[in-house]
């Protein structure tokens, strides 16, 4: 039998506050006091910093706002025209028995509803993520305790030029991390990757949608 999950639609938000609200619900569902969520959102113009970055002494270009996080990757830019998808689930499957696999499960979570309009996606040595027609369009980044996951996923759908591209992280150089629209895929929008995303979560991610709520 399938677990349940909540998915909670938000509109731009802050990365700040939709943050402190991961942290709540991270340790609401360890302690068994709410059930799996899944958050989708968009951020205003903000560059995450992950701890890989900051070892590596990564600068961030003038002209970017930057916030720390304590998520797996180096840097990840966030703004209008990206879809972020927050998975607050307790990894408890046979086959989540490893943070590869996690990610390898929503990697294939991605690719599957990008398969559904149209777009073909696939995964590629030089990061994880998903990436199509060589470039990297989804990246990847997670937190968890107790086997309960925080932060997530970014999809570039139709970002403001040049906004992502000139950013470099994670070993990539600049202009290999850009949008759907900027190669091509214009006719995509945030509707249309969420209903994607959700007609595929029940045999991607093996839980089924209990509720959708508009936040």
């Amino acid at each position: 039998m399938h677990e349940e999950l909540t998915v909670l639609k938000f509109g731009i938000t802050q990365h700040e506050e939709i943050d402190l609200k991961m942290k709540k619900m991270q340790f609401d569902r360890i302690s068994n006091k709410s059930g799996n969520k899944i958050i989708f959102v968009e951020h205003m113009d903000v560059v995450t910093v992950g701890p890989r970055a900051i070892k590596s002494g990564i600068v961030i270009p003038e002209g970017y706002t930057s916030r720390k996080v304590d998520r797996g990757g180096s840097i990840t830019w966030h703004g209008p025209g990206q879809l972020i998808v927050y998975p607050i689930i307790h990894w408890n499957h046979d086959d989540e028995k490893s943070v590869k696999a996690i990610i390898s499960k929503l990697e294939n979570w991605v690719i599957t509803a990008f398969r559904e309009l149209g777009i073909t996606g696939y995964r590629d040595e030089r990061m994880m993520g998903v990436w199509v027609d060589e470039k990297k369009i989804c990246s990847i980044g997670l937190s968890f305790m107790k086997w309960v996951s925080r932060h997530g996923l970014s999809i570039n759908i139709n970002t403001p030029k040049g906004r992502v591209e000139t950013l470099e992280g994670c070993g990539l150089s600049q202009n290999i991390t850009t949008s759907l629209a900027a190669i091509g895929h214009k006719n995509i929008t945030r509707e249309l990757m969420e209903n994607a995303l959700l007609n595929n979560i029940e045999n991607c991610l093996d839980r089924k949608i209990s509720n959708v709520k508009n936040c």
